[in-house]
């Protein structure tokens, strides 16, 4: 037998400390106050330690209590999407996938379309965030795209590279002139820092032999707003050409010096799965799909 307490009070207190009020709770769950705080009470005599701390008319979740939240909050979510997935259609499938906010926007986002096409009955779910999802606990999704340095390798657990990556001084086609030197753009126009970035201006200069410009860098935590930027002219963005490829196939950027300055690359995203699911149908042709999506086109 698990030893939980009872499943009502755990909903109860999901709704109280995601509310921060007993009578918000109350009126939701069509109880009393009262009865609200009576099983708030029940559980934390289960836990002993104080959940909420209780001011006039007032409670905030107490440090253990925010845990205990964002804890079942995940695991609620997993149990909501368990249910939905029952209610399917017997011969439909759910993928939940999690990516990176930028990877999401800029690259699965617009081939999503054509994976969907070819798998009318594979619901697919997808989230963003930039923190990297440990699969051992957030069991409601199947497969993780992560960017930065390789996840940690955990049991069970297996982490594949989507291969290395180009990253090339780009900018808006109005800020290069027609004859004008890329080390010399480079040294007079803004450049726009990545900060989630492995690689910075810093060492993209260093590999070049150049000296870096000694003035300040507009900044983005996200490399599809960096790309923007550059797109609206802000100035030059050293960046993944996977990630702005619609950019600079729509000649909305171009790449400064390519061809004369030494090229940098870099693995910087990542799938992870549970080496269980292998075997699962839909995870399988996801994940070989992003692979094939991955691997660089033909010469």
């Amino acid at each position: 037998m698990r030893r939980l307490p009872p499943l009502s009070r755990l909903r109860t207190f999901e709704l109280a400390a995601r509310l921060q009020s007993f009578a918000l709770a109350a009126e939701a769950l069509h109880l009393t106050a009262s009865a609200v705080s009576h099983q708030m009470r029940d559980l934390e005599a289960h836990f002993g330690v104080p959940l909420f701390e209780r001011r006039h008319r007032r409670v905030r979740t107490t440090p253990e209590g925010q845990r205990l939240y964002e804890s079942l909050v995940r695991v609620f979510d997993a149990l909501e999407a368990a249910c939905a997935e029952l209610a399917l259609p017997a011969q439909d499938q759910v993928l939940a996938a999690h990516s990176a906010p930028s990877l999401a926007i800029k690259w699965l986002g617009p081939r999503l379309p054509a994976f969907v096409a070819a798998h009318p009955s594979l619901n697919v779910r997808l989230t963003t965030g930039a923190e990297v999802l440990d699969l051992a606990l957030a069991r409601e999704v199947d497969v993780v795209l992560s960017y930065g340095a390789a996840p940690a390798e955990r049991p069970g657990i297996e982490v594949l590279a989507l291969g290395p990556e180009r990253l090339a001084p780009m900018v808006a086609p109005a800020l290069r002139p027609p004859r004008a030197r890329a080390a010399d753009l480079l040294q007079r126009l803004p450049l726009i820092d990545s900060t989630l970035s492995p690689v910075g201006w810093p060492q993209w200069f260093e590999r070049q032999g150049l000296p870096l410009p000694a003035r300040p860098r507009p900044a983005f935590d996200r490399a599809a707003m960096a790309i923007a930027a550059a797109v609206d002219g802000l100035g030059v963005t050293l960046e993944s050409k996977r990630l702005a490829a619609r950019e600079l196939e729509r000649g909305e950027l171009v790449e400064l010096g390519a061809g004369s300055f030494r090229p940098l690359e870099q693995v910087l995203h990542f799938v992870s799965l549970r080496r269980g699911d292998r075997r699962r149908p839909a995870v399988a042709a996801f994940v070989d799909w992003v692979l094939e999506q991955a691997r660089p086109a033909p010469h």
